[in-house]
């Protein structure tokens, strides 16, 4: 009898127990049977486990920057580059105002992807120590978008860069790019995070080059103890101060403006070259805002051999696509007739329109560069006068111009045209134009603006983008070398430095250049 009240002792003990257990095997239960009081306890208490809890769910979110705080992962020093470059962001909430609002239409988009990857979350934080989100950011070095990229460096990951379009300025294209080559950097430098981030500022040469100095002299290879170029010691640094901002920001007073945490943009393929203004219009959106959220587009249209994406609001895609699908390919584009003369050519053509080969070659379904005396043409317009009758009406209502509001803006602390021009929907060029200034004027507090707004006008955005850098003389340049590389003239340089005069540019010595971000 010992066998069967044995097993009711175990069911009735296991009944009453509120956790999860394993049922006893048929070869656990003949071991009962035989066993002493103690060992029977002993098993009993083997086959009782800790509850099982379930796994909670990940928290929700409405906010990009609490869901980026919230995986914050990379250990932030308390050294003092660290406390240095935290202590200047502090001091400067103005300035994470306008990050905040600069990173509104790209941020989510970037922690998706980062996410997607299983990186530190930390990477999409890197725009900002970059260019601040500003997509026409732009270096003396020739680094452009967001993400800074080199024309080289641009090359080397699929980066798209010619006349119609620089894919360096690309929000998506730039993004997926930037983080293939942390992914590289974080495999060549053996999964070091903070090396790898430091190489995607000064290349993965100069941080082996670091490394192999350190191994040899048998000291640390981590970050902090490589001997790296001061921009590059600052650099790492910035990153890990706002990360310590945004996890600690109520002890250190400082907001990060919401941004919500949703899907609010969406790529959308088109198929074929698109006039921006007609795709604005289809969008219900304007031209300026178009062009927020496709920077690379260096024209008044998109290349004509692609890539033929757009990035648009989401709450816009279903009505755009149905207005495109109802609109035929030789209709997406501003074009009129042209009727070639002697002494023309397709470059010819071109030029004469501001326009390229490719783009008349593929809106005409040329196979060569052959054309005769006689042949018509449709030949894109770049700019707003639409004079042919043969446009279609969605392209003429584009280009029409409604009465303009007067406005005025009293320049604050930290305002720049690119961030006022965005506020009143208006574009760089149209604000300097309205104020007689350059595109890069520095502005003054207090400085009254005026401003012309217009509920209906989409207007052209300019061919221009115009910055101003430092450029440092190097040993070899001369004033014709520095002009040639950044599309300059001699002239110009010599006027911007007063340097009438002057023989000879001395290594180290600090030009002011007014660089076009697009053509140079």
């Amino acid at each position: 009898m010992k066998k069967p009240l044995l097993l009711l002792l175990v069911s009735a003990l296991l009944s009453g127990c509120q956790t999860t257990f394993d049922s006893p095997t048929i070869e656990q239960a003949e071991q009962l049977d035989h066993a002493s009081p103690a060992e029977i306890s002993d098993t009993l208490m083997s086959a009782i486990q800790e509850p099982v809890e379930a796994d909670e769910p990940p928290p929700v979110f409405d906010d990009v920057w609490e869901r980026i705080r919230y995986q914050l992962s990379i250990d932030v020093p308390q050294n003092r580059p660290v406390v240095a470059e935290r202590n200047y962001y502090q001091r400067h909430q103005a300035y994470l105002d306008r990050i905040s609002k600069r990173a509104e239409p790209y941020l989510y988009y970037i922690v998706e992807e980062v996410e997607k990857r299983e990186m530190p979350i930390e990477i999409a934080l890197l725009p900002i120590v970059e260019s601040a989100f500003d997509p026409f950011g732009y270096s003396h070095r020739s680094a452009s978008g967001i993400w800074q990229f080199m024309p080289q460096t641009g090359e080397r990951f699929d980066l798209k860069q010619n006349w119609w379009y620089d894919g360096r300025r690309d929000i998506v294209q730039s993004t997926r790019a930037a983080l293939d080559y942390l992914t590289y950097l974080h495999k060549t430098l053996e999964g070091d995070w903070l090396n790898a981030i430091a190489a995607y500022n000064s290349g993965e040469g100069r941080l082996l080059k670091a490394i192999r100095k350190n191994r040899k002299k048998h000291l640390p290879t981590d970050f902090w103890s490589l001997d790296l170029p001061r921009e590059t010691t600052a650099y790492v640094p910035k990153l890990l101060a706002l990360s310590d901002l945004l996890k600690r920001q109520d002890e250190f007073n400082v907001k990060w403006n919401k941004i919500i945490n949703a899907q609010v943009v969406d790529s959308v393929e088109v198929g074929s070259q698109i006039d921006l203004a007609l795709a604005a219009e289809m969008a219900d959106i304007s031209l300026t805002e178009l062009y927020r959220l496709n920077p690379g587009f260096n024209r008044w249209a998109t290349d004509p051999n692609g890539p033929h994406t757009l990035l648009l609001p989401a709450d816009k895609i279903d009505a755009f696509k149905s207005r495109l699908a109802s609109t035929p390919i030789k209709d997406r584009l501003r074009w009129q007739y042209y009727t070639v003369a002697r002494g023309d050519s397709l470059s010819v053509i071109a030029k004469k329109f501001s326009t390229s080969t490719s783009a008349i070659r593929s809106l005409n379904k040329l196979d060569s560069h052959i054309i005769r005396v006689g042949q018509k043409l449709l030949v894109p317009l770049s700019d707003g006068e639409l004079q042919s009758e043969h446009l279609p009406d969605a392209v003429r209502s584009a280009a029409n111009k409604a009465t303009r509001n007067k406005k005025t803006h009293t320049v604050t602390s930290g305002d720049t045209l690119w961030d006022i021009s965005r506020e009143y929907d208006v574009t760089v060029a149209q604000l300097a134009k309205w104020n007689k200034l350059k595109a890069n004027s520095v502005l003054k507090l207090g400085q009254k603006l005026t401003i012309y707004q217009s509920q209906t006008t989409t207007q052209p955005v300019a061919n221009t983008t115009e910055r101003t850098i430092t450029y440092k003389v190097r040993k070899g340049d001369s004033l014709a070398r520095i002009a040639a590389k950044f599309n300059l003239t001699v002239s110009e340089i010599v006027k911007w430095n007063k340097l009438a005069g002057q023989k000879y540019l001395q290594p180290g010595q600090k030009l002011k250049l007014t660089v076009d971000v697009k053509s140079s």
